[in-house]
C-alpha cells in the first residue's frame, strides 16, 4: 500500500513539474493573465474546450498560438465570418480524376482536422455554421455525406469572442456553450504588465519558445487526472452545487429562484470534478478537496447558467449569482 501511495505522489509531483515548465514557456510570450492561462491548461489536461471572452488586442489569439508551439500540437485557425459555411470548416467531397481516367468523389479535409483549433470570433458565424462544431467538440469526429472521420487526439477547440460588438454577431447556441469546459474572461493588463508588454514588443527582438510537451504526453496526463481520488463527500458537494443552480429545484438557492432561467447540465458537474482534480495535482495531492471545487466553480458555470429578464433589468451578472450560490451551499450536506 505504501508503494502505491509513493508512486501516486511521484506522479503528482512529476505532473506539477511538467505543468510549471509549460507555464514558464508561455510566460515568455504572454504577460500576466495567470488565471486565464491556468484555465486553458486545466482544460487541456482534462481534454476540454475553452471559450475566451475579451475585447480585441488582449492577446487571446497569441495565447493559443503560443500554446500550439509549447505543446507541439498541429494548429489551425478559422476566422469566423457571417458568410462562413459548414463545408469551410469540416471539408467537402470534391470530384477528382482517378489514375484510370475516371471521375470520383474524394473528401477534402477542412481545417478542423488538426489538434488545436482556434475558432476566432466564433460568434460572428451564423448558427448553422456554429452548429457544425457540435459533433466535433463532443465526440471528436466529423460526419460528412454518411462518412465518419475520427480526429487525431488530443483535440481541443479554443474559441474567442468579443463581448462589445453586437452588430453582425450571433449568440452561441446553449448546446454549444455547454460543450465548453470553461468560459474565461480576459481582462485588461495592469500597469506593470502593460509596461512589460511594450518593452518586449517594440524592440524588434523575437522571443524563442521551446517545445516542452507533445500530444502523447498530454494524453498520459489526461489519464492521470482521471485517476485522482474524488471522495464521496466531495462528489456530493459538487452535485449539490450544480443542483443549486436549478430554479425551483429542491436544492435551489434563493438567488437562483430569483434570477436564473436555466441551470447547469450534468456536464457542469463533470467539469467541476475534472477541473478540481487538476487543482489537487497542482497542490501535490492525489485527492480532491472542497477548496479545489470552489476555485473552479465560477469559470465552469458562468456560461451554463442562463439569467432571466429580471436579472438583466437589474444588471445582475452570472458571476455574482454563482458567488452567492457558492457562499450559500454548505460543504457538508445534511
Amino acid at each position: 500500500m505504501s508503494n502505491l501511495v509513493e508512486s501516486m505522489q511521484q506522479q503528482a509531483d512529476e505532473f506539477k513539474k511538467r505543468y510549471t515548465e509549460v507555464r514558464e514557456q508561455i510566460g515568455r510570450c504572454i504577460v500576466g493573465h495567470d488565471e486565464v492561462v491556468h484555465g486553458v491548461l486545466t482544460a487541456i489536461f482534462v481534454g476540454g474546450h475553452c471559450l475566451l471572452e475579451g475585447v480585441p488586442g488582449l492577446g487571446k489569439t497569441m495565447l493559443v498560438r503560443t500554446l500550439s508551439e509549447v505543446l507541439n500540437l498541429q494548429f489551425s485557425r478559422i476566422q469566423f465570418t457571417p458568410d462562413l459555411m459548414p463545408a469551410d470548416i469540416l471539408g467537402t467531397n470534391m470530384i477528382v480524376e482517378t489514375p484510370e481516367g475516371r471521375r470520383a468523389f474524394e473528401f477534402q479535409k477542412g481545417p478542423v482536422f488538426t489538434q488545436l483549433l482556434l475558432a476566432d470570433e466564433i460568434n460572428r458565424a451564423t448558427p448553422k455554421t456554429q452548429s457544425a462544431l457540435l459533433e466535433i467538440m463532443q465526440e471528436g469526429t466529423v460526419t460528412v455525406a454518411g462518412q465518419r472521420f475520427q480526429l487525431k487526439q488530443p483535440f481541443f477547440v479554443l474559441a474567442t469572442q468579443n463581448p462589445i460588438e453586437q452588430e453582425g454577431t450571433y449568440p452561441l447556441p446553449e448546446a454549444q456553450l455547454d460543450r465548453f469546459m470553461f468560459k474565461l474572461v480576459v481582462g485588461y493588463s495592469s500597469k506593470d504588465e502593460l509596461s512589460t508588454i511594450v518593452e518586449r514588443t517594440t524592440k524588434g527582438t523575437k522571443i524563442a519558445i521551446d517545445k516542452v510537451m507533445d500530444g502523447d504526453e498530454i494524453l498520459k496526463w489526461q489519464k492521470l487526472v482521471r485517476e485522482v481520488i474524488l471522495a464521496g463527500h466531495v462528489q456530493d458537494y459538487i452535485v449539490r452545487l450544480v443542483l443549486a443552480t436549478h430554479p425551483e429545484g429542491a436544492l435551489a438557492a434563493e438567488v437562483t429562484n430569483k434570477y436564473v432561467r436555466w441551470g447547469a447540465s450534468p456536464r457542469g458537474a463533470q467539469t467541476l470534478a475534472l477541473a478540481a482534480k487538476v487543482r489537487a495535482l497542482l497542490d501535490g495531492r492525489y485527492n480532491v478537496s472542497y477548496e479545489d471545487v470552489r476555485r473552479v466553480f465560477v469559470p465552469s458555470m458562468r456560461h451554463r447558467v442562463l439569467l432571466n429578464f429580471e436579472a438583466q433589468a437589474e444588471g445582475i451578472v452570472s458571476d455574482s449569482v454563482l458567488l452567492d450560490i457558492l457562499e450559500k451551499v454548505p460543504e457538508k450536506g445534511t
